[in-house]
C-alpha cells in the first residue's frame, strides 16, 4: 500500500522546470531517500509533498486522498529541516509539544508524550533544558522528537543530518533508522550524500536535472546502475566503451577498451546485439590487486601501473595507468599497500561488469 502517490507531477519557477513528470509511489512504512546532486530537484519534491510549494501539474495524494489543495497543516505530517527551527525561548518540553497544543491533546496526555518522546530518542532527562544548552546532535534528535509526537502519516526530512561533524552523522543515521524502525513512520529523506542514502534506505530515488533516473533498494540502485550518471553519482567508477562481438545462448562476447575480450555470463546483462556499442561500468572495489605472477583464480587480468595511491586507512584507492586509459581501484589492505610505479595484475570477474546503454564517448 502507498502512503504517498506522486501522478506526474511538474514544478515549474517561470520558465525554469525543477520537477519533470515525476511519478512515485511510496509504500507504508519505508524509508525513502531522494537522492542527487543539488538542483536536481529533489528539496523541491519535498516541499511539495509538505504543502509548502504548490505542483504545477499532477496530484499528489497521501493516505488515498488527494492534497493538492490541502494547506500543510491539514495533512499530519513530521518535518524536521536541516536547521531544526527550535525555538530558543521555550524548553525542550515545550518545543516538542508545541504541535499538540492544535490538537486538542489534554496536558496530561501530552506530559505523557513528551516523555515517550524523549525515551525514543534516548534523551529522557533534558525536558527543562534549553535548545542553547543542548549538542548539535541532540538538536537533531529533538527535532525528530518534535516531528514524530503528532503521531504523523508521513516523516518528512530535509537534509537533516548535514550539519554535523562527519562521526556524529554516521551515528545519527543509525539513530534515525532504528527511530524510523521503531515507530513504522513512512519516511522521505532527502540528501546529496550517497553514504547516507545507501545505509539508511529501504527504497533509493536517485535524482538528475529534475527528473528520477531510478528507483529501487540500495544494493540494486548500486550495483545495477541504470544510467552512466548513476554509476558515476554513487561511488567510485570505471566507465568502459564496449562493443558486442557475439552473443551465444549463456555468454556475451565483449571487446571492452583496455581490457581486451571479456566474456560476461548472458543472464546478468541487458539484452545486447553483436557490433552493438555499449559503456561497461566496474565499479572501483570490484578491481582486485595482486602482484604480477601470482595465482588469478579464473578471472580476467591485464598489467598495469600505479599512478597515484590514496591511502583511506582500512583501504587505499589507487589510480592506474593501463596505456592511454586510467582506472580506479579501492582494496583493503592486507598487509602494505602498493606503491607508485609498482607493475601490478588488475583483475577482473566478469559477472562485476555492468552493460550500460549508449554510445561510448
Amino acid at each position: 500500500m502507498s502512503v504517498v502517490s506522486l501522478n506526474n507531477i511538474v514544478k515549474r519557477f517561470g520558465a525554469f522546470t525543477a520537477v519533470h513528470r515525476m511519478s512515485l509511489d511510496m509504500p507504508e512504512g519505508s524509508f525513502i531517500t531522494l537522492l542527487g546532486p543539488s538542483g536536481c530537484g529533489k528539496t523541491t519534491t519535498l516541499r511539495m509533498i509538505a504543502g509548502l510549494l504548490d505542483p504545477t501539474e499532477g496530484d499528489i495524494t497521501i493516505g488515498g486522498q488527494r492534497v493538492n489543495d490541502v494547506p500543510i497543516h491539514k495533512r499530519n505530517l513530521g518535518i524536521v529541516f536541516q536547521n531544526y527551527a527550535l525555538f530558543p525561548h521555550k524548553t525542550i518540553a515545550q518545543n516538542i509539544a508545541f504541535g499538540l497544543k492544535y490538537r486538542g491533546v489534554s496536558k496530561q496526555e501530552s506530559v505523557r508524550r513528551v516523555r515517550d518522546a524523549l525515551d525514543l530518542v534516548q534523551l529522557p532527562d533534558v525536558g527543562d533544558r534549553y535548545p542553547a544548552q543542548l549538542s548539535g546532535g541532540q538538536q537533531q534528535r529533538i527535532a525528530l522528537a518534535r516531528a514524530i509526537i503528532i503521531e504523523p502519516n508521513v516523516l518528512l526530512l530535509d537534509e537533516p543530518l548535514s550539519a554535523l561533524d562527519a562521526n556524529l552523522r554516521e551515528d545519527m543515521r543509525i539513530e534515525l533508522k532504528r527511530i524510523q524502525q521503531q515507530t513504522g513512520i513512512t519516511t522521505v529523506f532527502v540528501t546529496h550524500d550517497q553514504s547516507e542514502a545507501l545505509a539508511m534506505s529501504d527504497l533509493v530515488v536517485v535524482m538528475s536535472d529534475g527528473r528520477v533516473e531510478q528507483v529501487g533498494p540500495p544494493e540494486e540502485v548500486y550495483n545495477k546502475p541504470a544510467s552512466e550518471f548513476i554509476a558515476r553519482f554513487l561511488g567510485t567508477s570505471n566507465i568502459l566503451a564496449a562493443t558486442c562481438k557475439d552473443v551465444s545462448a549463456d555468454e556475451v562476447l565483449m571487446e571492452v577498451e583496455g581490457l581486451g575480450p571479456v566474456t560476461l555470463p548472458k543472464d546478468q546483462t541487458r539484452e545486447i546485439k553483436p557490433a552493438e556499442q555499449c559503456k561497461i561500468v566496474i565499479r572501483a572495489e570490484k578491481l582486485h590487486l595482486a602482484s604480477p605472477g601470482t595465482p588469478r583464480d579464473g578471472r580476467h587480468a591485464v598489467e598495469g601501473v600505479v599512478e597515484t595511491v590514496d591511502y583511506q586507512g582500512q583501504a587505499a584507492r589507487y589510480f592506474l595507468r593501463l596505456g592511454d586509459l586510467q582506472l580506479q581501484a579501492i582494496n583493503m589492505i592486507e598487509d602494505s599497500p602498493f606503491s607508485k610505479g609498482n607493475h601490478v595484475d588488475i583483475r577482473i570477474r566478469p559477472e562485476d561488469c555492468v552493460i550500460l546503454a549508449g554510445e561510448p564517448s
